[in-house]
């Protein structure tokens, strides 16, 4: 027979009351007995069971759960309510500044100094488009304790024509600038070998004006799809004032294959630089001075990702054939380099080793220093290896760093030097050691740098940057006019939405040269050329979006420092000039 939980409870009870029922009589004389303890009571705790908080119900009586079904009975509710229609949060929307395509600038300052520039650019039909550009820098001079003339200017105008399309992009361009300067740098003790009279007459007499031509030709062309990716062409024609001349070809096609999620690029490289010279320094030669070199380059390279890092395997192989000194070469330079992310993009480390033929030229060599003799000697660099490692990444959000060391290897890298001289009338313009030569000489030279960029917000920027270099040479007694500290630091802020400055720092530390006097038969020796700062600096106001007045203020601590041995810089500079933007 089965009985149910509640029925066991009702049975257990009943058995209970029976018991204490008849377990005692009462009024019963039980008697009395001696009991001898013989033994001391030692009580024991036996083990306990844990009784189950939850205890398992077997009993096949239990009642099951009975299932509840819910249901909703709706009925219809009048309502006269009508909620108000939905109205978005309105928000001030900024107002997009218009892009214009033309601008003028125009400037002037003491010295005489007149700068303009005029940018033109015209879209036409089916993604065409035709522009210009017209610059000019000038300055009437006005050095201090300068005896000869020192004016400059520097003309440029350039038109180009081009095409955006879906699958390619080209342009071509066309390009004149004019350059005329003076060589103005006459050493301190000029004319020590005579007499005060003559030393004027000859003064006055020295004619140091020169100039500068060049037109090129150039040409792009871009490719969004397919392994050709783009290439570029450049021919320039290049002359002085002196019967100089100077022709140069460059053409630099790029490929790119990708090859199972990585990429094989491969650059192009033609690259002829030929020219003559009239005479000489001495002025002792019979025919034009020649030179001539045709580089041909391949760089492939192998770019890949493996577990973090990225990879860059490649060499550069040239092969320079000199046109007139039948001196050809064969070349290979390392070109590897590896990153990896240390600290995803907090600190990323880099490191590498490259290398390549540079092709020197006149007119490279005018753009860097332009009182230069024209009776140089052209050749190019050859650029062994760069080893190099760094860290770069930022420090927040918004700063970031670049720390790079490196050792650098070349042979016969070019050096600028004074020229030499003797105080005789006789002598050419330039031949008064106020100008300079090309010297060559192999170079080994260790280097640290370091940038650091921080935009604080949007309306303040800041950055600094430092480069401190070591060098050894071989022939020559010093790496003539090369700096073994360069710092530079620069600071932009928006005052109001009208209103904004800045001001950039240069710091150059001590070069060194060497001139001698052959008229004193002295022997000359290295001249330690002073460090330098520059401080420069700019306010502007936007009267609205299309015209701008500023005012710049430059070499602001009025230091009359030599950039060049014998060539002091102008003093303390202001310029005041206007931008006006415009479309057609």
């Amino acid at each position: 027979m089965k009985f149910n939980f509640s029925k066991k409870i009702i049975v257990s009870l009943f058995l209970m009351v029976v018991q204490f029922s008849f377990a005692q009589k009462k009024n019963e004389n039980i008697g009395s007995e001696e009991v001898n303890v013989v033994k001391a009571y030692t009580p024991t705790i036996s083990d306990a069971s844990k009784i189950q908080e939850s205890p398992v119900l077997d009993d096949e009586g239990n009642a099951k759960k009975e299932t509840i079904k819910y249901s909703i009975f709706s009925f219809p509710v009048a309502s006269t309510f009508t909620p108000a229609k939905g109205k978005a949060e309105g928000v001030e929307k900024e107002v997009k500044e218009k892009f214009y395509s033309n601008y003028l600038t125009l400037a002037a300052g003491n010295y005489g100094t007149l700068n303009a520039e005029l940018f033109v650019n015209q879209e036409l039909e089916n993604n065409d488009y035709v522009g210009g550009m017209f610059r000019h820098f000038s300055s009437q001079g006005g050095i201090n304790n300068v005896k000869l003339d020192n004016w400059f200017y520097d003309t440029a105008l350039d038109a180009f024509y081009g095409a955006n399309h879906d699958k390619m992009s080209w342009n071509v361009d066309l390009g004149y600038q004019n350059q005329v300067y003076n060589w103005y740098g006459l050493p301190i003790d000029f004319g020590s070998t005579l007499t005060p009279s003559d030393r004027n007459n000859l003064i006055a007499g020295i004619d140091s004006k020169h100039s500068y031509n060049g037109i090129s030709l150039g040409a792009k062309i871009a490719f969004n799809e397919g392994a050709f990716k783009d290439a570029s062409m450049k021919f320039s024609h290049f002359t002085d004032s002196f019967g100089s001349s100077e022709n140069r070809f460059l053409l630099k096609p790029s490929l790119q294959f990708d090859i199972a999620e990585k990429f094989l690029s491969t650059n192009i490289i033609v690259d002829y630089v030929g020219g003559t010279f009239d005479k000489n320094y001495t002025n002792t030669n019979t025919e034009k001075i020649k030179y001539g070199f045709t580089n041909l380059g391949i760089a492939p390279s192998f770019n890949f990702q493996e577990n973090g890092w990225d990879v860059k395997l490649g060499a550069s192989l040239f092969y320079s054939i000199d046109k007139t000194g039948n001196d050809n070469k064969f070349l290979i330079y390392p070109n590897v380099s590896v990153a990896y992310p240390v600290v995803e993009d907090l600190m990323i480390f880099y490191a590498g080793a490259e290398g390549g033929l540079e092709q020197n030229s006149y007119a490279d060599f005018v753009k860097e220093n332009p009182f230069l003799s024209p009776t140089l000697s052209i050749a190019p660099t050859d650029k062994q290896y760069e080893v190099f490692a760094g860290l770069k990444g930022k420090l927040a959000s918004s700063v970031s760093y670049n720390l790079r060391g490196s050792y650098n290897n070349e042979r016969n890298k070019a050096l600028f030097r004074s020229n030499d001289y003797t105080e005789n009338n006789a002598n050419e313009n330039y031949a008064f050691g106020n100008s300079f030569q090309v010297v060559y000489d192999d170079v080994r030279t260790f280097r640290f740098s370091g940038d650091l960029k921080a935009d604080f917000s949007e309306n303040v920027s800041f950055g600094i940057g430092g480069i401190f270099s070591s060098y050894t040479t071989d022939l020559q007694q010093e790496a003539w006019n090369l700096p073994a500290i360069e710092i530079n630091s620069s600071i932009d802020f928006n005052i109001t939405p009208k209103w904004y400055a800045g001001a950039k720092l240069f710091y150059v530390g001590e070069r060194k040269d060497m001139q001698t006097n052959i008229d004193l038969n002295t022997v000359g020796s290295p001249v330690k050329l002073g460090s330098y700062i520059d401080l420069n600096s700019h306010v502007g106001y936007k009267y609205n979006s299309q015209l701008t007045g500023f005012l710049k203020l430059n070499n602001m601590t009025n230091k009359s420092y030599q950039k060049w041995l014998n060539y002091p810089v102008q003093g303390f500079q202001v310029m005041v000039g206007a931008n006006y933007k415009f479309d057609f």
